[in-house]
C-alpha cells in the first residue's frame, strides 16, 4: 500500500504531495490538487511533425473533468501556468500542419466557459478552461509539468504517479 510522499524539489518554491487520493502541487504562489480519480491520462508530451514524436520536457495530465480543478486551483498557480506553458501551445501550432486556430485567438482567451454542470466561470478560470481545452486538442494533455519542477527524470516521476493513480483505483 502506497503511503503519502512529499517529494520537495526545491523546499523554498515547490513540492508535490501524493497520497492515496490525490497528487497536490505547492509553491510559494500557492497550488493545485486534483484527485487520482479525475486524472484521465499522464504521459510524456510529445510534439508531432510528418509522423515522428519529439519528446518535449514536459508531463502532460488529461483530465476526465476540468470543474474541480478550475475552482480550486491557486488564481497566481493560474496565471503562471498560462504564461508558463504558452511555448507548448505556441510550438504545437507552429508544427501543426493545417491549424485551425490563430494563435492570437486562443493565446489568452477569455470568453466564458460553461462547466459541466452549467455554471459559467469568466475571467482567469475561463482563460485557464479555455487554455486546457486547447492544449487538449493540440497536445493531447490539458495542463503540464516541466522537468524543472521535478526531481528525477520525467520517465521515472510519470511512474511514480502512474503507481499511485493504480493504487487509488484498486481501492474504489
Amino acid at each position: 500500500m502506497l503511503l503519502t510522499t512529499t517529494l520537495f524539489f526545491n523546499p523554498s518554491t515547490m513540492s508535490f504531495t501524493l497520497t492515496f487520493m490525490h497528487c497536490q502541487f505547492h509553491s510559494h504562489y500557492g497550488g493545485w490538487s486534483t484527485t487520482w480519480h479525475n486524472i484521465q491520462q499522464i504521459g510524456n508530451v510529445t510534439l508531432s511533425t510528418d509522423g515522428w514524436h519529439q519528446p518535449l520536457p514536459w508531463i502532460g495530465v488529461r483530465l476526465k473533468n476540468y470543474d474541480n480543478f478550475i475552482r480550486t486551483i491557486c488564481p497566481r498557480v493560474a496565471s503562471r501556468l498560462l504564461l508558463e506553458q504558452r511555448i507548448l501551445l505556441v510550438m504545437a501550432l507552429k508544427n501543426g500542419s493545417h491549424p485551425h486556430h490563430q494563435l492570437e485567438d486562443i493565446l489568452f482567451d477569455d470568453n466564458p466557459f460553461i462547466t459541466s454542470n452549467g455554471e459559467q466561470l469568466r475571467g482567469l478560470q475561463a482563460m485557464l478552461a479555455n487554455r486546457m481545452r486547447y492544449n487538449r486538442e493540440l497536445l493531447g494533455f490539458d495542463f503540464f509539468i516541466a522537468d524543472d519542477a521535478i526531481d528525477r527524470p520525467i520517465s521515472d516521476f510519470i511512474g511514480l504517479l502512474r503507481r499511485y493513480k493504480a493504487a487509488a483505483q484498486s481501492h474504489t
